[in-house]
């Protein structure tokens, strides 16, 4: 078995061949970077999505608690991850309230 490498400059990535969208990694971002999708070819309709990696503060919570081991968080020497600001925890905040969905969508 090798060692996945993260893609080049990102913080976190979902391998979505694996991700059968539960969204316990959106429940759990504290930095809100992860939001549900619509994907109408996925199994339950939706799928995970980046949508503010540079906001990635590297807790690994997404990673640690995914029960497909979908979803991947670069090393803290790959990445200089962010610092959890206001924002990131408003975000968080409002994309539990809008059932794990993308804001605006």
């Amino acid at each position: 078995m090798s060692l996945m490498t993260a893609p080049t400059n990102t913080p976190v990535w979902v391998d979505t061949s694996r991700c059968k969208a539960c969204d316990i990694c959106v429940s759990l971002c504290p930095a809100g970077v992860l939001a549900m999708i619509q994907a109408p070819n996925s199994t339950q309709g939706s799928m995970i999505e980046v949508v503010v990696p540079e906001a990635c503060i590297g807790c690994r919570d997404c990673e640690l608690h995914c029960p497909d081991f979908a979803i991947y968080v670069a090393d803290k020497s790959e990445f200089k991850f962010s610092k959890l600001s206001e924002a990131s925890k408003e975000r968080a905040e409002a994309i539990k309230n809008n059932h794990f969905r993308k804001l605006g969508a």
